[in-house]
């Protein structure tokens, strides 16, 4: 599988969703987004039950791919304030003996406050490793070594007179490789076009690696295609 370089750093985009940056043995992932469908249930929009056990399993095994010693997650791991409340008890338990085998560092993101304490973990707004600068949102305007999530990026790929739309790793061709949007990993996490207005002033000509069953990747502006006019009003968040 193919590598990204984002300044200077290279980077293995894995089709679960997630980077592993082999020369720091770190796993990174973003907006997990548990206990989502739970949270729709409490407003009456009744989803299965599982989203959080698929995310918690595509962890484990990235964990069993790369046994990796450090976990970035960019923000919006958990969905609300009272995710823990409602989380099943196997399911916990199962991100409990993940977090406790690697450390962990959670990003801060708009939907999360602090992780539960059995989740253990260092919590930050911002962090610079190396290279590299971890957020939740990404800034506006160039900014060379940025790793972000929130805005969920797919594509939609024209190739050979039919289209297909899947996440993807979301990069800005107008700085080279120098920044980098992660796609949400969140089993019930939906996904904003790369074309959308809101990558404009971070990635207007972007470069999308579109996350395939045994792969990742890269697909030119050329290639790609804006959502019917009915799929352009979603934001992420």
């Amino acid at each position: 599988m193919s590598n990204i370089s984002v300044h200077g750093e290279s980077l293995t985009p894995d089709p679960l969703g997630s980077l592993y940056w082999a020369a720091r043995e770190t796993l990174i992932v973003s907006d997990l987004h548990f206990e989502k469908g739970s949270s729709f249930a409490r407003r009456g929009v009744m989803l299965p039950p599982y989203d959080t056990r698929t995310t918690v399993m595509r962890l484990e095994a990235l964990f069993n791919r790369y046994a990796p010693k450090r976990v970035i997650s960019l923000g919006d791991a958990f969905h609300d304030g009272e995710a823990e409340a409602r989380i099943a008890r196997d399911d916990a338990a199962r991100l409990a003996a993940l977090t406790g085998a690697a450390d962990w560092l959670w990003i801060l993101g708009n939907h999360d406050p602090e992780p539960p304490a059995r989740f253990a973990g260092a919590c930050e707004r911002v962090a610079m490793i190396g290279a590299l600068l971890f957020r939740h949102e990404p800034t506006e305007g160039a900014a060379p070594g940025e790793i972000a999530g929130h805005l969920h990026p797919c594509a939609r790929v024209l190739s050979e007179g039919r289209t297909l739309r899947r996440r993807c790793f979301a990069i800005g061709r107008q700085v080279g490789e120098d920044r980098l949007i992660m796609p949400a990993m969140g089993a019930f996490t939906g996904g904003l076009n790369v074309l959308d207005d809101a990558f404009a002033k971070i990635a207007p000509e972007p470069v999308a690696w579109v996350m395939g069953r045994d792969g990742v990747y890269p697909v030119s502006a050329e290639n790609l295609a804006p959502d019917r006019a009915v799929n352009h009003v979603r934001r992420a968040g």
